[in-house]
């Protein structure tokens, strides 16, 4: 028989390290739409009829309050730390929340960033990624706001230019801005569909067919509107009413 104060763990992976209690978890929400944040920072206040549950059911539903870290309100002087956290972070406020100029500014501030690196291989690799973090997500860019970004890249950080190259390449193709912005609205618009899919799945269980493929089929706009409203639903008729 097991002592009051033992906890009995089935997790695998404290079976292993044989470990006896749980790690403590600080949930932390990093946030950079469009708009400013405006949900309540508890659990409980996010899910349906949670106040109006009975006390005895209340306490087996799990409630905390996280922190919230709505970059937009973040200036230059206090994004501080490691080049790519800089990096990271600038981006992260400004894709959604700068207009074209401003957004552009702050790519090639981030560019020069890159020169601190003392790896190269490093900044190269870092460079790639940004560069199509930026061009998948930050969708109104031009063909010419794109050609000077890779002129500063070029100028600014020579070691990135094969990847410099790459990107010019795809910009001389016949109808690259039209394709990209295809490109990228076809993408979201899986991502959505998947997200909303799971959502409502570990809301009520297995979909119905007919359901699940005209949910795959919404477009980006009524998914975003779905999953949006995922704690409001108390029936897939609830759904529907998106749909229809």
């Amino acid at each position: 028989m097991m002592a009051k104060n033992q906890i009995k763990l089935y997790n695998i992976g404290y079976r292993k390290e044989e470990q006896q209690q749980l790690p403590i978890v600080i949930p932390l929400v990093i946030y950079h739409g469009k708009t400013s944040w405006s949900i309540p920072t508890s659990l409980g206040a996010n899910l349906n009829g949670y106040e109006e549950l009975p006390k005895d059911v209340k306490v087996h539903v799990p409630d905390f309050d996280y922190i919230i870290y709505d970059l937009s309100g973040f200036s230059d002087e206090e994004i501080k730390g490691k080049v790519q956290t800089r990096i990271l972070l600038t981006l992260l406020r400004d894709i959604f929340t700068k207009d074209i100029d401003e957004l552009i500014h702050s790519i090639l501030k981030c560019i020069h960033y890159l020169q601190e690196l003392e790896d190269k291989q490093t900044g190269i690799e870092f460079l790639e990624t940004m560069i199509r973090y930026v061009f998948s997500a930050a969708n109104n860019l031009t063909k010419r706001d794109m050609e000077v970004i890779i002129k500063e890249i070029e100028t600014t950080f020579p070691e990135g230019s094969e990847v410099t190259m790459t990107l010019a390449d795809i910009l001389r193709e016949e109808g690259m801005q039209e394709g990209l912005e295809k490109g990228i609205e076809i993408g979201q618009a899986k991502a959505l569909s998947k997200t909303a899919l799971q959502l409502l799945t570990a809301k009520f269980g297995v979909l119905p067919k007919e359901l699940a493929e005209e949910i795959s089929k919404l477009d980006i706009i009524t998914l975003e509107l779905i999953i949006n409203n995922i704690f409001n639903y108390n029936h897939l008729d609830d759904v529907r009413k998106f749909i229809s």
